[in-house]
């Protein structure tokens, strides 16, 4: 039921009023807005449920970077968070996130503002066609312009309770809105009383018993049910290092080579897909195979991830039975065992024994071995080893969409820690705008728990980087995020060295239209939005650089291309 209000000279304002009072009811907690007239009462509203601390409010100047900063928010603390913007080419600005939302089942809610329909059609500045602006994929709902009218109040109340009902990825409410187009408003209070919303029908499991030559297969945001199903099922763990099944005694981190390799991959009989694997073009090639049965659990993606479409998708699994020792052990271990073997280097460690000699020559000999190995420049699997060792439980790893993904996911051991990546449409956008988004959720967590913060550490590329500069802004008057942005910086996307094309374009212009080399000075850059910036080229200089307490840190690690 909504609250009653006085009314103000807006009926603008009055129903946006009434909106955020049933979005804050349903749960809703976070609001991120960019400057414009039309969405003023939008805006202006927000504010005030803010002084009256009902809800959040992240400003940024750049819609692009609100979207993701909303989209890191609602990723991490598994509520929709509400985007605000104007009309006209701000609305379009918003459509990066938007997409990877839906693509990754993130609850992100925009709330445009947009001229009425007599502005509309005749050439009206600042006016475009914003209804399904987003696609047909994308729940839309387009509401008239309000005049003041008795139940208006019940009718902005049932929006915010459809758009919160649909929200399992990004929804989109259009709000037509009248001059005048804002009023003076001072609220006296805000029913904050959260009632979390009826459970759905209960989800009938699907029964399976386990079988030899099972795989489970841990793509993104799997979860830590994908471990425990792999280890029901006596089956190998193939997981992404984004899946949040990334640790366990099934798992196997060279999955990759081993599913091309005789004795392993040929003797998969079935595979179960839990996420979204976006990681190698192993995993999709198994699920191709017309001797492999696939089964996929659904999860809050848009689309099951069914490559071959032959697989057989279920709500969720119920494991019947016991995996049989005479087959379960010698299967899952010999996967096991291998993966360790391949991962396997050789150990530039000198002797232990030579720490503790007497005699001058090993101790010094001893000690060069020591700084030579701290001068080491570092390479990417140095990088990725770096960042994940640093990396604990009550911290936040954010990976972007670059070679140093996929590397981590060739060579980093299981772990049990908070991995996030966009890799609903694995886009270079706005990951530093996610992962502040990231930060802020977890920060906002732990002051009310009043427990001890961590690091939101994030890896990318130089492209990735440069594509969402403006999110590294620090906004006055809100929290300073705890990130350490760490670079490798090979000059450009040398991604495209690894692909086909590689071999068949022309060098001159893979160097030009694919590489696209760049020349940024990334000091300058974390200094001009007044970050501290590191520049990490060895071994040292990149543990002490992990270490340091001056945050939010911009880390430059330069990488042979």
């Amino acid at each position: 039921m909504t609250r009653p209000r006085p009314r103000s000279e807006s009926p603008a304002t009055d129903f946006s009023v009434a909106l955020l009072d049933e979005f804050v009811r349903l749960g809703v907690r976070d609001l991120v807005l960019c400057p414009g007239s039309r969405s003023q009462a939008l805006a202006l509203a927000a504010a005030e449920f803010e002084r009256l601390g009902a809800l959040t409010l992240h400003v940024r100047i750049d819609e692009r970077v609100a979207g993701f900063v909303a989209l890191g928010l609602a990723a991490e603390s598994r509520r929709p968070v509400l985007v605000v913007s104007t009309s006209g080419t701000a609305v379009a600005n918003l459509h990066p996130a938007v997409l990877e939302a839906h693509h990754s089942g993130v609850p992100v809610i925009v709330l445009s503002a947009d001229r009425p329909d007599e502005l509309r059609g005749i050439g009206a500045n600042q006016t475009t066609e914003q209804r399904g602006i987003f696609g047909p994929q994308i729940p839309t709902t387009d509401v008239p312009a309000p005049t003041g009218a008795e139940r208006e109040p019940e009718y902005a109340a049932r929006i915010a309770r459809d758009a919160v009902a649909s929200a399992r990825g990004a929804v989109h409410v259009n709000l037509s809105f009248r001059e005048p187009l804002s009023a003076a408003i001072t609220l006296d209070g805000v029913d904050t009383e959260w009632t979390a919303p009826a459970s759905a029908t209960p989800i009938e499991p699907v029964a399976l018993e386990p079988a030899a030559g099972t795989v489970v297969v841990a793509g993104h945001d799997a979860g830590d049910a994908a471990e425990r199903l792999a280890r029901e099922l006596g089956a190998p763990l193939l997981a992404e290092v984004s899946s949040g099944a990334r640790f366990g005694p099934n798992l196997v981190v060279a999955y990759r080579e081993l599913l091309a390799e005789p004795g392993f991959g040929d003797e998969v009989r079935r595979a179960i897909v839990v996420g979204h694997p976006t990681l190698s073009r192993e995993i999709p090639a198994l699920l191709h195979r017309p001797d492999v049965e696939v089964v996929v659990v659904r999860g809050r993606t848009s689309e099951p991830y069914d490559p071959g479409r032959t697989a057989r998708i279920v709500d969720a699994i119920a494991v019947h039975g016991e995996p049989e020792r005479s087959w379960a052990r010698p299967w899952v271990g010999r996967w096991v065992a291998a993966s360790r073997m391949l991962l396997e280097q050789p150990s530039t460690a000198p002797p232990i024994d030579a720490s503790r000699s007497s005699t001058p020559a090993e101790q010094s000999a001893y000690a060069k071995h020591v700084l030579a190995e701290l001068r080491r420049p570092v390479d990417r699997r140095m990088l990725v080893e770096a960042v994940w060792a640093a990396t604990w439980p009550h911290d936040r790893l954010v990976l972007g969409a670059s070679r140093l993904i996929r590397e981590a996911d060739r060579v980093v051991p299981g772990k049990r820690i908070r991995v996030h990546a966009n890799r609903g449409l694995a886009g270079i956008d706005g990951t530093v705008s996610t992962a502040t988004g990231i930060d802020l959720a977890v920060g906002a967590e732990r002051e009310a728990a009043g427990a001890a913060r961590g690091v939101t550490r994030v890896l990318l590329g130089d492209l990735t980087l440069l594509h969402d500069q403006g999110g590294l802004g620090l906004v006055p008057g809100e929290p300073t995020p705890r990130l350490q942005v760490i670079v490798g910086n090979d000059g450009g996307g040398t991604i495209f060295d690894g692909l086909e094309v590689a071999a068949s374009a022309d060098t001159a212009a893979l160097e030009r239209v694919m590489l696209t080399p760049q020349r940024v000075d990334l000091a300058a850059l974390a200094a001009a939005h007044g970050w501290e910036y590191r520049r990490a080229a060895t071994r040292s200089e990149l543990d002490q650089a992990l270490t340091a307490s001056e945050l939010p840190v911009l880390i430059e690690v330069p990488l042979e291309r």
